[in-house]
């Protein structure tokens, strides 16, 4: 299991990605990631090696690893101000995700 948190990237986008791969295997994934014109691919392909890196670390003889679920939710929202007409300020938010990625053998228990 591993949850990336603060990625600045909208949830909406990385969700995009997230279910072109969802129906992989993890290794799979980050390889169809690399090729991935999306900006999104970059942190998520990253969740995902350090996912696969959790799972060796806990038992290294695992294989046939595959996604128990893989959830993209929304993060912090950073309040934001711009320049408008006649000296005031408009508010905006930049948007931040969070990626949990949680993986399971064939069997169904790590």
């Amino acid at each position: 299991m591993h949850i990336q948190k603060n990625i600045h990237t909208s949830p909406r986008k990385l969700r995009l990605v997230a279910d072109m791969v969802r129906g992989m295997s993890p290794d799979k994934a980050v390889v169809a990631l690399q090729f991935t014109q999306k900006s999104a691919a970059l942190p998520l392909a990253k969740a995902i090696q350090t996912a696969l890196a959790n799972a060796k670390n806990t038992n290294p003889n695992l294989e046939g690893l595959i996604f128990k679920s893989l959830e993209v939710n929304e993060g912090l929202r950073m309040k934001r101000m711009r320049a408008a007409g006649r000296s005031h300020r408009q508010p905006y938010q930049r948007k931040t995700s969070q990626i949990k990625v949680i993986l399971t053998d064939v069997k169904g228990v790590i």
